[in-house]
């Protein structure tokens, strides 16, 4: 039974036939080019670092989603990446050192512990871009803008963007004087909306009235853009980290409703993915009847300072595969058009399949004695000798 078996892959890892591949493949390109249009430049970190440099600023998640082993050179700690985010902020601090915003994007497979909530995947085709050197909105709205756009050009339809900011409810947290367990232990509550659990639990602190009206509030700011005019009057009376957070999501709000006026927001002040590893506005992207989030992304200003540089920062990244999956094209990738030459000692036929490979075909030569038959070579085309040069036919 054990031999029977060797053609199984381990749970979520998955192979890509030929022509999910050739999809893939155009998809891939396709995007490297239109993030050169918008001035991002294709990096491509190692698949293993040392441990501390791919957890670096990322938080407890990222450490449990992270393959693990020891490097027989060094003795180290080394793992396996399962986010190119902190790959590209190394790259931006270390290697580039630039002064300038730097604009990087990257693509390519991550390796995950346990599947990513994407698609079920231990191995997604990681996509993303960040911009390193700016810690204003525009900045933020541009990373928003294009990731839409990702998801356009994928043929991804019908997303609206859900819009947060971490700085909220930190800030609330710090002006109560939570403790770190306690804030641990609110912030579960506040993403299961367990409005009745939280309003139980901040009975508990020795807390002023309008602070826990302030903090069990959060459950229930989500909505449309009248979310951002509620909040100024609930949050009232709050510390400068909060008044500032909110007015930093009511700029970048702004901004995208002016530079996306066709996309759909939806405001969620106590939705905090990413807690432990962002820094300030926090968004996803989601498509009807399908809960979980197909792209994700914001700021996490300073995870470069332990490389030597902290810089504003901000990205989103989204799994290449889902994206292809969800997506409806108008054109697909048609099957590759084959020419099929036999396999002569001939100079004048290898010089005519040079000449056809050079012109962009694609020939393959029928080998002596091969079973199967022309259909399973994929041809279309058949390379003959019609009595005085090598000429190309259709198959009959």
């Amino acid at each position: 039974m054990k031999g029977k078996n060797r053609w199984l892959l381990p749970e979520g890892i998955e192979d890509l036939l030929p022509e999910q591949a050739a999809q893939l493949e155009q998809l891939r390109r396709e995007l490297v080019d239109f993030y050169r249009s918008w001035g991002y430049q294709l990096i491509q970190p190692p698949f293993i670092e040392y441990l501390d440099s791919l957890l670096t600023g990322t938080g407890h998640d990222l450490d449990l989603q992270t393959f693990k082993l020891i490097d027989q050179l060094s003795g180290r700690l080394l793992g396996l990446r399962a986010d190119m985010t902190p790959q590209a902020a190394r790259i931006d601090a270390h290697r580039l050192q630039r002064q300038a915003p730097s604009r990087l994007c990257y693509l390519g497979t991550v390796l995950r512990t346990l599947p990513d909530g994407f698609a079920g995947s231990r191995s997604p085709m990681q996509v993303g871009a960040e911009l390193f050197g700016h810690a204003g909105a525009e900045s933020d709205v541009e990373i928003l803008e294009l990731m839409v756009a990702t998801l356009a050009l994928c043929g991804v339809e019908d997303v609206y963007i859900d819009l947060g900011h971490v700085g909220i409810y930190r800030g609330l947290a710090h002006d109560a004087g939570l403790e770190q367990e306690q804030e641990a232990l609110l912030f579960e509550a506040l993403q299961r909306k367990a409005i009745p659990e939280i309003n139980e639990f901040l009975l508990q602190l020795d807390l002023s009235t309008a602070q826990r009206e302030r903090l069990a509030g959060l459950a229930t700011l989500n909505g449309g853009v009248d979310v951002l005019e509620r909040a100024q009057a609930l949050l009232q009376g709050s510390g400068d980290g909060v008044r500032s957070a909110l007015q930093n999501l009511g700029r970048i709000a702004d901004l995208a409703q002016r530079r996306l006026p066709q996309l759909s927001l939806h405001f969620d002040l106590a939705e905090l993915r990413g807690y432990q590893f962002h820094t300030g506005a926090v968004f996803a992207a989601f498509v009807a009847d399908r809960g979980q989030e197909i792209a994700r992304g914001g700021r996490y200003d300073e995870i470069g300072k332990v490389f030597g540089r902290a810089r504003p920062a901000t990205g989103f990244s989204t799994d290449l595969r889902t994206l292809m999956q969800l997506g409806r094209r108008g054109s697909r990738p048609q099957a590759a058009a084959v020419i099929l030459a036999p396999f002569e000692d001939n100079a004048a036929l290898s010089d005519k399949v040079r000449a056809l490979r050079a012109q962009g075909e694609a020939v393959i030569q029928q080998l002596p004695g091969q079973a199967g038959s022309v259909a399973e070579t994929g041809c279309d085309r058949v390379l003959r000798w019609n009595g005085s040069e090598w000429v190309v036919e259709s198959i009959t």
